[in-house]
């Protein structure tokens, strides 16, 4: 009797805990909105220094972008390279995972295309797939292998799928992680200090310290799920994305989950002025919701 008690006491103690935070994170009253619909697959939403989110429409080899102010889609950019993940890097340049030729791109405000790698160790990458660019202005990106029907290759040319690091000056590209099953989403916190990777070929979630130099280190089980796209808020909460958007606090303990009505999330980051408008790519659609956390970029 005493046992039972006690776990009736401890459960209802971690629904009044799991209560709180969740009050802490969505605005009151905020429901999950649709913004756009009608594509074929949603991804790589980027925060813009004004607030507007770039997102993809991979299939239809298009990026797209969300007006914030105006809450309206227009197209930016057809053809774009197939891009999938998208960031915005400290000079206001959109960064892409270019996955046609498997390239890392940087288009500029005119939208003029740079190639910042496109091969290591004179082989063909996998496939950039998501991306992030740190305070110093280095990029680490994740490198799986998804069969396109737009390759003419059967195979990969590098013999791992790993999370590679290029320099802040854009001459230096090397491996900082590997040993995955399937590489996906990546984020970093703001103060630069430490790196989320999720294996999402063996549902799990990875945190690892950032070095001065780019290198990680001390890596770590953040959780037993894996995740398509990710981000992070102000409280240090990590969001991760496939059945709707599951969200952890820094620790690895799930503190909330968003429904999403569509078979699979790609993808989510805080969008608008103030970063406090949670951006979601699912499927055929972009939904918004209005958070109390925000963003950290």
């Amino acid at each position: 009797m005493k046992n039972s008690y006690l776990t009736v006491l401890l459960l209802l103690l971690a629904g009044v805990y799991v209560g709180a935070q969740e009050s802490s994170l969505v605005a009151d009253g905020a429901e999950l909105t649709l913004v756009a619909e009608d594509y074929d697959f949603t991804e790589g939403p980027a925060l813009a220094p004004n607030g507007d989110v770039y997102f993809t429409d991979q299939p239809n080899d298009r990026i797209l972008k969300w007006d914030a102010a105006n809450n309206s889609v227009e197209t930016y950019l057809q053809p774009a390279g197939r891009s999938n993940g998208l960031y915005f890097d400290h000079d206001g340049n959109l960064l892409s995972c270019a996955d046609e030729k498997t390239q890392l791109w940087r288009i500029d405000t005119e939208k003029n295309v740079t190639v910042l790698v496109g091969d290591f160790d004179d082989k063909k990458l996998n496939g950039p797939n998501d991306l992030w660019v740190d305070p110093n202005g280095g990029i680490y990106f994740t490198d799986p292998f998804y069969k396109r029907p737009w390759w003419e290759h059967e195979e990969p040319e590098q013999e791992a799928k790993r999370v590679y690091y290029l320099s802040p000056d854009m001459h230096e590209l090397r491996v900082v992680a590997e040993d995955f099953v399937q590489p996906n989403g990546i984020i970093g916190t703001a103060d630069g200090q430490t790196l989320y990777i999720a294996d999402i070929g063996d549902k799990k979630t990875y945190s690892y310290t950032m070095n001065a130099d780019g290198s990680l280190g001390n890596k770590k089980l953040f959780t037993e799920l894996g995740s398509d796209g990710m981000t992070v808020d102000n409280q240090g909460n990590v969001y991760l994305t496939g059945d709707g958007v599951t969200v952890f606090d820094k620790t690895g303990q799930q503190i909330h989950h968003i429904p999403v009505p569509e078979k699979w999330t790609a993808n989510v980051t805080f969008g608008g002025p103030d970063q406090d408008v949670l951006f979601i790519t699912a499927m055929d659609s972009v939904y918004t919701l209005a958070m109390k956390v925000h963003g950290v970029r």
